[in-house]
């Protein structure tokens, strides 16, 4: 088995099962709160059901309702109690881990008009009782460093900040600066020793896996997964990106972060069959980068795989994904 530790997938159509057959994976679907003040308990409800239908094939990670701070009438302690008897509720349901995403840092504001930051006492409790109740806390916070940066040169991810602009942090230092919300994340990794913490997409330290090894070598309760940084990865230079993966290899999970905007049974027979090909080329293209040591190209970049051990490989595949996601 293969397991992809981060999707937005949720579907049961006959071909896309039978993928997830052919390659025998199986995929942690992955709620996320954009705003305090939109529902997202849809999200969470389909990948329940697919986690309860397909067990083989799918677990899902749940997420919190985001503190309104700027209502007046907002109550932090009841707007924990609400919080954390919503994720009792969705562990019972089979939810292996909570989320926190990017917007916690970047978007969420106090009552003063000053980001939320995630290590922000407010949230202490709701980490603790995840912690508490032997789940694990994802976090996507901040974003790849080229989100502070002019766009210009041949950095990957220029081109999603010019689709979503309002993301693109540079030149905007009335924002938290990408190091400010990575201090923030390794504080509240700090702050709570005893919780499991995986940083999605390399835990935004996507520009360099000596980064990424700091972190690992000082939180013990850190992991990371690859999600939507294969090209990261690639661009670095192969050999250091191999030690990296031959020194933690209980420390990295395979995740691809591939999103369905729309269900595939919903698709007509062309557009279905397009997107199960971009699937199966994903994933061709990721076990060619970590299985085989050929000369190869990731987004029309030139690079040589990596070609890991088979016991490295099911530690990255499998393994590490069981061992950070109690009950995957």
């Amino acid at each position: 088995m293969i397991i992809d530790a981060h999707m937005h997938y949720a579907d049961d159509d006959p071909d896309f099962l039978a993928l997830l057959a052919e390659y025998n994976l199986k995929f942690l679907n992955i709620c996320f709160v954009k705003d305090p003040q939109v529902d997202w308990r849809d999200q969470a409800s389909l990948y329940q059901v697919m986690a309860s239908q397909h067990p083989d094939r799918f677990a899902w990670c749940t997420s919190f309702t985001l503190p309104d701070l700027t209502n007046p009438d907002f109550v932090s302690a009841t707007w924990q109690d609400e919080a954390i008897a919503a994720l009792d509720a969705d562990f019972a349901n089979g939810a292996i881990a909570c989320k926190v995403w990017k917007n916690v840092g970047m978007e969420v504001r106090n009552a003063d008009g000053s980001f939320l930051m995630p290590d922000d006492p407010i949230f202490d409790p709701i980490y603790e009782h995840v912690a508490a109740r032997n789940r694990t806390l994802l976090t996507h916070i901040a974003e790849p460093i080229a989100c502070w940066q002019p766009l210009v040169g041949d950095n990957p991810h220029m081109g999603y900040y010019r689709d979503n602009p309002q993301w693109h942090m540079y030149n905007r230092p009335e924002y938290p600066s990408h190091a400010q919300l990575i201090t923030a994340r390794d504080n509240l990794i700090a702050k709570h020793p005893t919780l499991r913490v995986v940083g999605a997409h390399l835990g935004s330290l996507e520009y360099d896996v000596d980064e990424v090894a700091a972190r690992l070598d000082k939180y013990p309760n850190f992991a990371v997964d690859i999600s939507a940084r294969l090209i990261d990865l690639a661009i670095q230079p192969t050999a250091k990106v191999r030690n990296f993966f031959m020194r933690y290899p209980d420390r990295i999970l395979f995740g691809t972060d591939v999103v369905m905007r729309q269900r595939p049974s919903a698709m007509s027979p062309e557009e279905r069959n397009a997107a199960l090909s971009r699937l199966r080329a994903g994933y061709e293209t990721h076990f060619a980068f970590f299985d085989r040591g050929q000369e190869m190209t990731v987004r029309d970049r030139a690079t040589t795989g990596l070609a890991l051990p088979p016991a490295i490989l099911d530690q990255f595949y499998v393994e590490s994904a069981r061992a950070w996601y109690p009950g995957l």
